[in-house]
């Protein structure tokens, strides 16, 4: 496992940490390699009943590490990145998110998989996939609409400007805004509620929720994936990162 990856317990609530603090939690193939690896141990482990993923105090991730995007992209459905969202989007129990700070591209995507999400007052959200000439993943471009309504789904993932914790509640996103010391606290108190409820019921109701749209997800789940990896060759990628090494803003204007 990922030494930026950590697993705790409190009682039959599991504990997924991303704790890279130097580098703002973002992620590497080895910490999504090591995430779909650990959700699916915990999925079938019997004394699990609830999952919280948690980034550090002030961060929860700015997203992909892209210098190690550029070195390691994904290449197909097997590539950890997608082999995360896959085991994240199928997990049987719940999952609770406590958000502080940044939540960058698969760190806002990835809560549309999850039951329950606590975020800070300073957290601030963002999928700036087009802005990088790539488009979105985890099954956001169905589920986001679906969740927050078409208008405020296009201007997110469309503009891929940043958006507050109270504008994220107010769409609907997230369930509560609240102090930053009070996130994880309370994450964790919801989660051990739901661990106390019948567990086979609590699966059951998950499955239920989640049944008219799970094979649509599988299907969304692919063909982002499919198309982002196109989008990784493509001339815009190419100079979104470009502009990333060199500091400077890319220019799109010869790209029809």
């Amino acid at each position: 496992m990922s030494s930026h990856i950590e697993c705790e317990r409190e009682g039959s609530v599991a504990l997924v940490f991303i704790r890279r603090p130097e580098r703002k939690n973002a992620l590497t193939a080895a910490m999504y390699a090591a995430l779909a690896t650990l959700i699916a141990r915990l999925d079938d482990d019997p004394e699990v009943r609830v999952l919280l993923i948690a980034g550090t105090d002030d961060c929860f991730t700015a997203g992909n590490d892209l210098t190690d995007f550029v070195t390691h992209p994904p290449t197909g459905p097997d590539s950890p990145v997608f082999r995360f969202l896959a085991t994240l989007a199928a997990c049987r129990k719940p999952v609770v998110a406590a958000v502080n700070g940044v939540a960058v591209g698969v760190g806002t995507t990835l809560l549309l998989h999850c039951e329950l999400i606590y975020a800070a007052e300073d957290a601030r959200f963002q999928m700036p996939f087009v802005n990088l000439g790539l488009c979105p993943e985890a099954a956001s471009s169905l589920l986001l609409p679906r969740l927050v309504g078409y208008p405020r789904a296009a201007e997110w993932l469309l503009l891929g400007e940043p958006f507050d914790a109270e504008q994220a509640f107010e769409a609907g996103l997230i369930n509560a805004v609240l102090p930053r010391e009070r996130v994880l606290i309370t994450a964790l108190e919801r989660a051990q509620t739901l661990a106390e409820r019948p567990a086979a019921a609590v699966r059951l109701t998950k499955a239920l929720l989640k049944q008219r749209d799970a094979a649509a997800v599988q299907a969304a789940l692919v063909e982002e994936g499919r198309e982002f990896v196109a989008r990784l060759g493509s001339p815009e990628a190419r100079e979104a990162f470009a502009a990333f090494a060199e500091k400077r803003k890319p220019d799109f204007s010869r790209f029809a």
